[in-house]
């Protein structure tokens, strides 16, 4: 953390990036792509760089399928449901709202409620080894299709007009991450919060005719920390960004879904490592 003078030193807002390609994987139902997912706090954001594909969303008042071509931005809120579907060599840069809180597990997989009874069930259905590539391919693939299956069951009852199934998978989601909340909690406080009170610093400064805070003016810039990481939608390519809470820890194993990682490094979901969008 820096002083409201020199700014906050993490990315504008303090959001998290991440560049995604999206799993070629094939499903059950015949499509290519990702593991259903929704965050329960952040909201995320797509720039489609190359390719072409589709995002199935979800939630409690709709259903759709929207395209994915370069040029593209799309975004969604809290509690939405998203599948990404991969045609042709799908890639996206990430936006990922609360940088810090992706990386602290806020995603839950649409698995079968079987998997949602409690954290540790659920982190023996999402975590990926730390082992050879071939094996990490290979859970990731496992929990992207355990996961289609729920989110198929879900928006088939939902097209049918029985919103209770997605209802109580809200409920189990929330009910996964409640013990993480706290610590979500302090690193919103050392992140997103943090930006927004400088900005407050600085227009307070400016209201009074005080233009100091300008002449501690700093340039950044990174390259990608890691490559390839297998992630909830596809390899990641994450950046280790200062201003993220990286002084906030979580006892599990960091990066992911945001920019840190994203959605965004690995996720430390509800209980172990689950990945990034």
């Amino acid at each position: 953390m820096v002083s409201p003078a020199a700014g906050f030193a993490g990315l504008p807002g303090a959001v998290a990036v991440s560049h995604l390609s999206v799993y070629d994987w094939e499903a059950a139902d015949g499509l290519c792509g990702g593991t259903p997912h929704l965050h329960l706090t952040c909201s995320e954001a797509y720039v489609v760089t190359a390719g072409r594909g589709a995002v199935q969303t979800l939630g409690a008042e709709s259903s759709d399928t929207t395209p994915l071509e370069p040029g593209a931005v799309v975004w969604f809120t809290p509690g939405t449901i998203h599948r990404l579907v991969n045609e042709d060599g799908l890639r996206i840069v990430v936006l990922m709202q609360n940088n810090g809180l992706p990386e602290a597990g806020d995603a839950v997989l649409t698995l079968p409620p079987d998997y949602l009874t409690d954290p540790e069930t659920y982190a023996r259905a999402v975590r990926i080894p730390d082992a050879s590539e071939a094996e990490q391919s290979a859970a990731a693939r496992r929990r992207r299709d355990l996961a289609i299956e729920g989110f198929l069951t879900l928006r088939t009852a939902w097209e049918s007009g029985d919103r209770q199934p997605l209802l109580d998978f809200h409920r189990a989601a929330a009910a996964l991450v409640r013990p993480k909340v706290a610590h979500w909690r302090a690193r919103w406080e050392a992140g997103a919060a943090e930006a927004a009170r400088q900005t407050g610093v600085q227009l307070d400064r400016l209201a009074a005719g005080d233009a100091s805070h300008l002449a501690a003016s700093r340039v950044h810039a990174r390259r990608p920390a890691a490559r390839g990481k297998f992630g909830m939608c596809g390899r990641l390519d994450t950046y280790d960004i200062l201003g993220a809470p990286d002084d906030v820890t979580d006892g599990g194993s960091g990066g992911g879904s945001g920019a840190g990682g994203s959605d965004d490094g690995p996720d430390d979901g509800p209980a172990g490592r689950i990945g990034g969008p």
